[in-house]
């Protein structure tokens, strides 16, 4: 089985930055996962490794950025922390102090819309990017 991982590996480290994005992509789609780190390296190293028709094509990797925390800020400070599970209390309340704050980074757009419905529910600003 480790020759057959390897096998693979090294396929992997022969593809060009958009054969690997595209694999990424293909991997989400049939295993309904979301890898959001290489999803950002990947979108990250397409512009400088693509060619210049490839920018204008659908973005894939969005961030979604607080703008404000709006009035009931103990709703968002909860929305923030349903977002990013790793926040602690302090850390998703420093987020709503320091406005315009990202959220998430590099995530796909189903996540990056569902966050910030999380979001404008409960009574926050906020943008995708």
């Amino acid at each position: 089985m480790a020759d057959k991982v390897q096998k693979i590996i090294e396929e992997v480290e022969n593809l060009s930055v958009v054969e690997l994005s595209e694999l990424v992509k293909s991997l989400e789609e049939k295993f309904g996962v979301t890898a959001a780190a290489p999803a950002v390296a990947a979108a990250s190293a397409a512009p400088a490794g693509g060619d210049a028709a490839e920018p204008a094509e659908e973005q894939v990797a969005f961030t979604v950025v607080l703008n404000n925390a709006g009035a009931n800020k103990i709703s968002v400070i909860k929305a923030l922390r349903e977002i990013n599970s790793s926040l602690g209390l302090k850390e998703a309340k420093d987020l709503t102090e320091k406005v315009p704050a990202n959220v998430l980074e590099g995530v796909n757009k189903a996540t990056a819309q569902e966050a910030m419905k999380k979001l404008t529910d409960a009574g926050a600003t906020a943008e995708l990017k």
